[in-house]
């Protein structure tokens, strides 16, 4: 994990009197069924409070519930003046999936869990076969048939 964020983690007993610095809490472990396990346990248990979500199959993020790529979304339709009907968006993970909640029009890569691709409004090749490219040009462009 140091090696994907460029940082040493910091690892904790336990999460009492933490309550401020914390941008992300991840959990990792190599038993994918029991991280999303976790993954619908934290949903349940922080409610609307915080966004659990699989950001890989082995790795669990748990954000501030404003910190989510669906919050993105909102932010750039205000900054940009543009309906959130007009937006597109393309992913692969489950972390991608309050984009795809919160846009007009989404994009599942090829490659993605079932469960992402259940989400979206399209899919389109995977990563190792051009998929983001195909996706721009058969549906944003329009030039791929």
């Amino acid at each position: 994990m140091s090696s994907t964020v460029q940082f040493a983690p910091i690892l904790v007993a336990s999460f009492d009197g933490i309550t401020t610095s914390v941008a992300k809490i991840v959990g990792v472990s190599d038993d994918l069924e029991r991280v999303q396990r976790c993954e619908a346990d934290a949903r349940t248990a922080f409610g609307d409070r915080a966004t659990a979500n699989r950001s890989q199959p082995y790795y669990l993020d748990v954000t501030n519930k404003g910190a989510n790529k669906g919050a993105v979304v909102d932010f750039l339709s205000g900054h940009l003046g543009i309906p959130p009907s007009e937006i597109a968006t393309i992913g692969d993970q489950p972390t991608d999936v309050p984009m795809f909640v919160r846009s007009g029009f989404s994009i599942a890569m090829g490659n993605a869990p079932n469960e992402v691709k259940a989400q979206a409004t399209v899919t389109t090749d995977s990563y190792n076969d051009e998929g983001f490219a195909k996706a721009m040009e058969r549906f944003i462009l329009g030039t791929l048939a």
